[in-house]
């Protein structure tokens, strides 16, 4: 009997796990500043958290174009024409193209160019009304444009902000964390509303020796736009706020950009509560508690942060704590002790939290952890201004739900990535030619038995990903030495590095996946 409860409650989780909906709402983005960091280095990160977002990366080459070129640009859709849901793309038309585009790496969302300029994501929706149809620009498109563009993170801002002013953003309200090797920025943006052209936003600069998150709710508050070496916005963020009703000089209160552009986004514990998490593990002094709704912009980490932090603090599920999703799983074992349920993992879709009456967990706006298990990829990105860009730009790049990746370094300079990278796993369906299907089926099985099965997926990951990170500096060294000899030689060392790194960890994920299936073949 309790082997057929075990298999009935692991088929209704599979059930839910494929019919479950997208959830678009759902990036964090942690941001590093370079006297924060371990190394020097600048980063921000993203966790990709939407299922129907493509796998496939390119890299993007440096290119001049012709007087009078156009780039034609077109807006995310949903298609659900092929073996899966995914995300199309359909034109929204057309805009000058400059003369010289930089090269940069492009996930679904651009991530970094030649220069090290940097991107990460988080949507906070917004106002709803302010969504409008009436432009060219969405966020997917916004990261290309300003990669493609800017040689610095203020560049990018201001580029990318007259961008949006002229030819109009059409998508909700969007958090983009964008870093280069001096300093790293969050930028948010919202629309002015059907039938309009244009946008408002602001950008606010995380402190050299800060650290700071966004979770899907706008986290920038008060404007000094009077210290421009701290604030940026659009001439009409407090116009358009005051023209709306959205705030007024006379009700006595300063003007936030969250409450004015995102009055909900911070009442909501699946953003907050991951933006407490990540502050509270940097900065426990602090006690800052885990039911508040506002937290302070930015903090100064207790201890000096490094790559290996911010993918520590990706993989977390709040296991230890009040809002441990899986804390009250519990079963009676055959000594009538009260012990977890084997079934018990924090990567369960939202129905099936309520449907076990665990802590919160339906809705985008209800309780989720910081990894999920609709994690398409996730990055953390290094800016290291001490080394030529090409060496110093480094992507760490990790498919599926970051409890369980291993991130692989991939650097300004590469050249080429293995053919299964460049490969969409959500248009070919289940396919041993793209790498994302090796994670994405580790990551869904690992998740039907999680008390066991991390330790399978731990004892794979961390030998990989601790050989990855002790090797940079060595890398470093030797792809300076070439660039100094011949640029050439050094890019085409860093893409073996890369191309060598993606082939070894997709190869152990295969390998993992099939040992999760033959090894608890006997134990669902």
């Amino acid at each position: 009997m309790k082997r057929r409860l075990t298999i009935l409650i692991s088929s209704a989780i599979w059930l839910v796990l494929l019919a479950a909906p997208d959830f678009g709402f759902a990036c964090t983005s942690i941001m590093v500043g370079k006297a924060a960091s371990t190394d020097g280095s600048v980063m921000t990160s993203h966790t990709c958290d939407s299922h129907r977002t493509g796998s496939a990366i390119h890299i993007v080459a440096r290119r001049r174009h012709p007087p009078g070129t156009e780039i034609e640009l077109t807006k995310r859709s949903d298609d659900d024409s092929g073996p899966m849901q995914r995300y199309g793309r359909v034109p929204t038309g057309a805009l000058p193209q400059v003369e010289e585009s930089f090269g940069y790496l492009n996930p679904a969302y651009a991530a970094m160019n030649e220069f090290q300029v940097a991107i990460g994501e988080s949507t906070f929706g917004g106002r709803k009304e302010l969504v409008s149809e009436e432009g060219l620009i969405d966020c997917e498109t916004f990261t290309r444009l300003m990669l493609e563009r800017a040689r610095t993170a203020r560049e990018a801002i201001r580029i990318g902000g007259a961008l949006l002013e002229r030819y109009g953003w059409i998508d909700e309200g969007e958090g983009l964390t964008i870093a280069d090797p001096n300093e790293v920025w969050l930028m948010e943006i919202v629309g002015v509303g059907s039938g309009r052209v244009g946008a408002v936003w602001a950008a606010q600069r995380v402190p050299d020796d800060h650290v700071s998150v966004i979770a899907n709710s706008s986290r920038i508050g008060e404007l000094d736009l009077a210290d421009p070496d701290s604030f940026m916005a659009s001439e009409n963020v407090v116009t358009f706020a005051v023209e709306q009703g959205y705030w007024s000089p006379e009700r006595g209160r300063p003007f936030r950009f969250y409450e004015a552009y995102d009055p909900e986004g911070n009442f909501s514990f699946s953003c907050s509560r991951r933006i407490w998490r990540v502050l509270d593990l940097l900065v426990p002094s602090l006690e800052l508690h885990g039911n508040s709704n506002h937290y302070p912009f930015s903090v100064k980490p207790e201890k000096p942060v490094g790559p290996e932090i911010v993918m520590e603090l990706l993989r977390d599920t709040y296991e230890g704590t009040d809002y441990d999703p899986v804390k009250h799983l519990t079963v009676t074992d055959e000594e009538g002790r009260t012990v977890k349920s084997p079934l018990a993992n924090p990567f369960m879709p939202y129905d099936m939290n309520r449907l076990l009456r665990t802590n919160g967990g339906w809705g985008w706006r209800g309780e989720r952890p910081i990894a999920r298990w609709y994690c398409m990829y996730a990055t953390v990105i290094q800016a290291r201004g001490w080394l030529p860009d090409p060496v110093g730009g480094i992507v760490w790049f990790g498919y599926g739900n970051p409890a369980m990746t291993t991130y692989v370094p991939l650097y300004a300079g590469i050249t080429e990535l293995p053919v299964d990278f460049k490969t969409d796993g959500r248009t070919t369906g289940f396919s041993r030619d793209t790498a994302w299907w090796a994670f994405n089926r580790v990551g869904t099985l690992a998740a039907q038995r999680w008390g066991d099965m991390r330790n399978d997926v731990a004892e794979a990951r961390d030998p990989l990903q601790a050989r990855y990170l002790e090797m940079q500096a060595a890398v470093a060294a030797e792809a300076t030495r070439l660039f100094a000899e011949n640029p050439e030689m050094a890019r085409a060392y860093l893409t073996a590095i890369s191309n060598r790194a993606c082939e070894e960890v997709t190869a152990a994920y295969w390998e993992l996946g099939d040992h999760l299936w033959t090894a608890y073949d006997e134990k669902w």
